[in-house]
């Protein structure tokens, strides 16, 4: 029995391809009986290097934008500049402030000075009464002063308000004596008050050169002291004050004796202000 299967037609029939020229020279030979070698293939194009690119970016975004690893760093310094700036500011203030201040002290002292012609107050030491002062022994000293002091007023149209604080205080060479208090009173326009304010000290020690200077001054008839005071006042000009200054008094009193009937030889008194 036959078989049913129809097989295809045989590759005869079909036409093949025509050779290459290349195919065809790598098989012939040639008439020297050498095959020939085959052609150079053509050599492949090179590859171009990568390129590089060059971003540039402003100053400020990098500034304001800093890489991660330097984020804390750039965080420190403009909290630091933050602080410094505050605190420039607040001295900047502060000393605008204060020369506010100073300016306007200034107008209007020179105010007062100019509408109401003030006039400086003019202290004396009328009397000075010396107690205590032992100078035989090395012991310590409780020496007493009962000092009379004059205060004049000349201005005409501004009264002095003279406040509770005032101290007053006897020295030699410097040595602290003795301090007391001057009472609180209001001194009108055009008048003259007296005070009398009683000193009274404990346990002065004195150095050998205070003591001896002393006993020698005493021998003399020429013994100086100095008469320190200090008193806050407020100027008033009508119903209205000032704020609160301060009258320094120094007073260099030269007495004859150190006792209390001493006399008063020569006096010089020093008077300042001072408005804060």
């Amino acid at each position: 029995m036959a078989d049913p299967r129809v097989h295809p037609a045989a590759a005869a029939d079909e036409t093949p391809p025509p050779p290459s020229s290349v195919s065809s020279a790598a098989t012939t030979p040639n008439h020297s009986g050498e095959h020939p070698t085959p052609p150079n293939p053509q050599p492949s194009k090179p590859i171009p290097p990568p390129s590089t690119y060059v971003v540039q970016f402003p100053r400020e975004q990098i500034l304001r934008y800093p890489p991660p690893e330097n984020a804390s760093k750039y965080q420190n310094l403009t909290r630091r500049k933050n602080n410094r700036s505050c605190c420039r500011r607040c001295c900047c203030y502060t000393l605008c402030l204060l020369l506010l201040l100073v300016i306007s002290a200034a107008v209007s002292a020179g105010v007062l000075y100019l509408v109401f012609r003030f006039k400086s107050p003019r202290y004396a030491v009328t009397n000075i009464a010396i107690s205590g002062m032992n100078l035989t022994s090395a012991a310590p000293i409780s020496p007493g002063f009962d000092v009379t002091i004059r205060v004049e007023n000349p201005n005409g149209k501004v009264g002095i308000d003279y406040l509770r604080g005032s101290v007053v205080g006897v020295f030699y060479n410097n040595v602290n004596l003795r301090d007391g208090i001057l009472p609180a009173f209001y001194q009108p326009r055009r008048n003259v008050t007296v005070l009398e304010t009683a000193l009274r000290g404990s346990d002065v020690v004195l150095g050998g050169t205070v003591r001896r200077s002393l006993r020698s001054a005493q021998s003399q008839r020429r013994v100086p002291f100095v008469v320190r005071v200090r008193a806050p006042v407020k100027i008033k000009v009508g119903s209205i004050k000032t704020w609160e200054i301060t009258f320094r008094v120094n007073c260099d009193v030269v007495v004859d004796a150190l006792s209390r009937t001493a006399g008063i030889v020569s006096q010089d008194c020093d008077y300042s202000v001072r408005l804060w």
